[in-house]
């Protein structure tokens, strides 16, 4: 079963950093490419990152751009998501999930993402 797990959120001060986990089971980082989403309260889940699935491609919305990197662990199969000069705009509910792509341009998202998860809850306070 595919799954992945989104982690590493917390409570962060304007300025600060955190980095974001997403453990995947059920399958290697080498089979899927992986998006970041996030929603914050009251609005729409919107895509933020990617990585492609052989790790050669990434991209970023502008409004992460600059201040965020990505990369995936093959050992640990994990794709960490790191933000930096965060922003009290970055309050959300962030997710990790497979999409079918992923290159410099964008993502293109899978038919159907199924569920979700619970994703990890990030906090920036100004």
């Amino acid at each position: 079963e595919v799954q992945l797990q989104a982690s590493g959120g917390g409570l962060v001060q304007a300025g600060g950093s955190l980095r974001l986990s997403c453990a995947a089971s059920g399958f290697t980082l080498n089979d899927y490419a992986i998006g970041w989403f996030r929603q914050a309260p009251g609005k729409e889940r919107d895509g933020i990152s990617c990585i492609s699935s052989s790790g050669d491609s990434t991209w970023f919305a502008n409004s992460v751009k600059g201040r965020s990197t990505i990369s995936g662990d093959n050992a640990k199969n994990t794709v960490y998501l790191q933000m930096n000069s965060l922003k009290p705009e970055d309050t959300a509910v962030y997710y990790c999930a497979t999409i079918s792509s992923c290159s410099r341009h964008g993502y293109v998202s899978p038919a159907d993402f199924g569920s979700w998860g619970q994703g990890t809850q990030v906090t920036v306070s100004s």
